[in-house]
Formats: C-alpha cells, sequence, structure tokens
C-alpha cells in the first residue's frame, strides 16, 4: 500500500496532467460539435480551454523538472574545470527553486487579492481565483521536482 501511495505521488503531476487534457478534449470537442449542430457555441469553453492550457504548462514543466528535461544552458559549467561544475549546476538549481518559490509567493498573493477583491470570471462568472488555485502549488510542484531532478542526476554521474 505504501508503495501504491509513493507511486502515485511521484507521477502526480502525470496524473493531473492527463485529468485536464481529458476534460479539455472533452470540453472542446462538445463546443465544435454543438457548434456544428445549432450554429451556436458554449460562450464559457475558451474561458476553460485557456486556463485548462496554463495549468498544463506549468504541470507539464514539473513533470519536465523531474525527468530532467528543462532546457539548460551549460556552456560556461561544462567549461569549468570538473570538480567546479556540480557546483555551479547546484547553484543554478538553488537559483531556480528561489525563483519559483517567489513565483509561488506572487501566485499565492494573486489568488488572496482575487478572493479579496471578489473578481468573477467573463464567461462563468465564477470567483477567478478558482482557477489561479492551483498556480502555486504548481510552482511549489517544480521545484520540489527541480531539486529531486538534480539529485537523480548527480547520482547518474556518480556511476560513471
Amino acid at each position: 500500500m505504501k508503495n501504491l501511495i509513493l507511486k502515485i505521488a511521484d507521477r502526480l503531476e502525470e496524473y493531473v496532467c492527463s485529468l485536464i487534457f481529458l476534460v479539455m478534449t472533452f470540453i472542446g470537442f462538445a463546443n465544435v460539435l454543438v457548434r456544428y449542430l445549432s450554429n451556436y457555441s458554449f460562450a464559457a469553453t475558451q474561458e476553460i480551454l485557456l486556463n485548462g492550457f496554463l495549468l498544463l504548462t506549468v504541470f507539464g514543466a514539473a513533470i519536465a523538472a523531474r525527468r530532467g528535461q528543462h532546457l539548460a544552458v551549460t556552456l560556461f559549467a561544462d567549461m569549468l574545470p570538473t570538480a567546479l561544475q556540480p557546483f555551479v549546476r547546484w547553484f543554478s538549481v538553488f537559483l531556480g527553486v528561489l525563483l519559483l518559490a517567489l513565483s509561488a509567493w506572487y501566485c499565492g498573493e494573486m489568488v488572496i487579492n482575487q478572493r479579496a477583491s471578489g473578481i468573477v470570471s467573463a464567461g462563468l462568472q465564477v470567483p477567478s481565483w478558482y482557477y489561479s488555485l492551483a498556480l502555486p502549488l504548481g510552482f511549489l510542484m517544480i521545484a520540489v521536482r527541480l531539486v529531486q531532478g538534480a539529485i537523480l542526476e548527480q547520482k547518474e554521474r556518480a556511476y560513471v
């Protein structure tokens, strides 16, 4: 049971992205079908799909960070002596985590401000903070996965 929970937690972003993509596909298909059959469209589909793409981007970035597939410019790190390269790589991870933590903080502040001001979305008239609520969590997940990917990369380099 514990291994199942760890397996699910390790692939949480993939499950979230799969669910979001499934819902987006269904909503987009339903909109096309209704528009084709009746010459009307669902007004809120654009709003839902736009926010779905935003969430897919954030959680997809967490997947890429876990796999070590983020775009990285390592020209200067590769030119350094081999002994200094791990320090430079960990410094870049530190800076990345710092940037992601600040992004999570400011997104959290945005959610608080949206909730306090009562801003609603244009299409569905739901509170805007509903859409923004997953952003701080997503940025924190990217930070955790960035560290996880760096640890895995360091272990792989140690075996080479």
